[in-house]
């Protein structure tokens, strides 16, 4: 490992200087950034990969949802689809992207879109269906909006503060990119991260003077699709696990700390499962005892549904630690009533 990252250290130097001058550039009035009179809420990282980006948005739309008029912006990652498209219930996923798909099936009286131009997407969103805010996933390196509000993740096994640019690493820009970030989130951390472990993460972050955050995933104690029943109950079964998420580790831990029996079946993030893939997941699935059950994750499942009928899913939501949820509400609350 450290032989590979001396090669590829040049590359990372390369790459820094690139992403320093962009933002530099942006941050001095030479490129462009637009700003809108509706608050553009971001949610985003500096790493590649899954930081819990869409457990947030769910969380920022079931707090906001009934108090304001609720708009969704998302590129819409590996859709087939081009520009600007509002979703309906006639699109599947492959149409707009799971992520979209799941924000859209899941939450009523929302308005979600895609557009790999934010500022085209946010124009058009507030042109047709006028929202109170806009919720932009994954969007903290779009530097061409001007966000009212940021909101910067980073993994509690994986912090930016100890990563690395890319190719080295995973940063998509350097950590100074957090000086852009409203508050921090540490998310994915162990449902009893001592006082004490916070504390130390909370010193590498003192420098960028930000609220900072706890959080953790929390699974739903019900699975839910073409079979429910109560995650208890799931070490009955014979389990057929299908993922294609960045990071399965903390579901695989999950099922095994309910002394689940699984067969895993890995893909890669996003994945979209070809013909020749759901038949050997069937043929997998098949031979397997009767009290059997294919189980996946909610942003797998939008994907799967439509090709296997009895696909079922475990739900997941974002928890504060602290009981900090109330400081968060409040912050977040508070800038939206000062600029709607």
């Amino acid at each position: 490992m450290k032989v590979l990252r001396f090669i590829l250290f040049p590359f990372a130097i390369l790459y820094d200087f690139v992403t320093r001058i962009r933002n530099f550039f942006f941050n001095i009035g030479i490129f462009h950034q637009t700003s809108f009179k509706t608050p553009v809420i971001v949610v985003g990282n500096l790493s590649v990969g899954g930081t819990g980006k869409t457990p947030q948005i769910e969380y920022l739309i079931r707090l906001l949802k009934n108090n304001f008029k609720t708009a969704v912006l998302s590129r819409g990652y590996k859709r087939e689809t081009k520009g600007f498209v509002l979703l309906n219930k006639n699109h599947v996923a492959i149409d707009v992207g799971d992520e979209p798909l799941q924000y859209f099936q899941k939450f009523k009286n929302i308005d979600v879109a895609v557009c790999t131009s934010r500022v085209k997407g946010i124009t058009n969103l507030i042109k047709s269906n006028t929202p109170e805010v806009i919720l932009l996933d994954d969007a903290f390196q779009h530097r061409k909006v001007k966000g009212s509000f940021y909101i910067l993740l980073t993994k509690f096994d994986d912090l930016f503060m100890d990563d690395f640019l890319l190719p080295m690493g995973r940063l998509r820009e350097s950590r100074e990119g957090a000086k852009r970030a409203d508050i921090i989130l540490v998310t994915k951390c162990p449902e009893h991260l001592t006082k004490e472990s916070q504390k130390l993460i909370k010193q590498k972050l003192l420098k960028f003077n930000k609220e900072v955050f706890f959080t953790s995933i929390s699974y739903a104690e019900s699975v839910l699709g073409a079979t429910e029943m109560l995650t208890s109950d799931l070490k009955n079964f014979e389990v057929l696990l299908i993922t294609g998420i960045a990071n399965p580790a903390p579901l695989l831990n999950y099922l095994k700390s309910l002394n689940v029996q699984f067969q895993h079946l890995k893909y890669a993030d996003h994945h979209y499962f070809s013909d020749k893939e759901i038949e050997e997941i069937k043929n997998k699935f098949d031979p397997m005892k009767s009290s059997k059950i294919i189980l996946t994750t909610e942003k797998d499942y939008v994907r799967l549904v439509n090709k296997i009928k009895n696909v079922s899913y475990l739900p997941i939501e974002t928890s504060f630690l602290n009981n900090d949820n109330e400081v968060f509400n409040r912050l977040i609350n508070t800038h939206l009533k000062e600029n709607v």
